[in-house]
């Protein structure tokens, strides 16, 4: 997985009932883009995060405005 600083993180929910999450990336700590990633969710809440399986990366760039 590769994000830059302004790409948005889609988590989707794990469980039935559980709603999807997005987080834009604000600090890239892995080289080359890599994991991990500091997030900041819709909510404002900050995290430090390695993204798994149920994660996808949506480029600022695809991102629609």
């Amino acid at each position: 997985m590769q994000a830059t600083v302004g790409d948005h993180l889609l988590v989707h929910g794990r469980i039935v009932g559980q709603h999807d999450r997005v987080a834009e990336v604000i600090e890239v700590l892995g080289q080359k883009g890599s994991p991990p990633y500091r997030v900041r969710f819709e909510d404002g809440h900050e995290s430090l995060m390695s993204p798994g399986p149920d994660c996808v990366v949506q480029h600022h760039e695809d991102t629609p405005r």
